[in-house]
Order: structure tokens, then sequence, then C-alpha cells
């Protein structure tokens, strides 16, 4: 059982909340492990903690999809607005910070093509078929 087949036994691809703090620490690890060479253990936790749909997390999960340019293409874009594209920009705007105007910067070039439509509950869907649970 690989690593990602682990971590969906332990806490499905739409984890109770109260993985949540489990969860970020579990990719916090996986993204300063320099020698990590799974994507899709970080993607899968990325997808988990989309699923929770804390804004908060936007941050964490830019920071694994900063991880490499392979993590980059890797980590949908989606996945960094579990709480909606709105609401991720919004916070990140509150921040006032250089990352998080980069990572506004980064929403809004992708909003017209990569959230046209956008749909929580289809993007989970279609990890869903992709996991085949």
């Amino acid at each position: 059982m690989n690593k990602e087949d682990e971590l969906l036994k332990l806490y499905g691809l739409e984890p109770d909340i109260s993985y949540r703090e489990t969860l970020q620490k579990l990719l916090n690890d996986e993204i300063d492990n320099d020698d990590y060479k799974d994507n899709e253990y970080l993607k899968t936790l990325c997808i988990m903690l989309f699923s929770i749909g804390q804004v908060e997390d936007t941050q964490l999960v830019w920071r694994a999809k900063r991880k490499s340019s392979d993590a980059g293409i890797y980590i949908d874009v989606q996945l960094l607005c579990g709480a909606g594209l709105e609401s991720t920009i919004e916070f990140l705007d509150n921040l006032n910070n250089d990352i998080a105007k980069e990572q506004i910067e980064y929403l809004k070039k992708c909003e017209e093509t990569d959230f046209k439509d956008f749909s929580k509950t289809e993007v989970i869907n279609n990890y869903k078929q992709y996991y085949g649970i």
C-alpha cells in the first residue's frame, strides 16, 4: 500500500475537520522534506485540505504548489480555493504581504480558464474518480 492509499484509508478523501491539524502537519513535513520524491502524496494532502475548505489552508497548499516546478504542475490551482475563489482572494488581500499578493496575482491569471464554472463538489467528484472511490 502506498502513502496515498494509507492517507485515504485513514482519513478519506473528504476528511472530517477534526483531522485538519494532522493533515496540515503531514503536509508541512512533506514540504520541508528535502528528499521527497512523491508529488502524488503532496497532491493528496492538498486535496484533503481543499475538501475541508478552510480558507487559511490556502497558504499551505500554495507552499506545496511552489515546492518544485513539478509540484507546481501536479497540484491543481483549484486546490488553493477550498473555501471558494472569492473568499480566498479576500482572505489573501487582508493579509497584505508579498506572498499573498503573488498568490492573488496567480489566481486572477487563472480565473477565466481554471475557475470558469468552478464547483467544489465537481472538483471533489473528479478526484473521487481519479482515486477510484
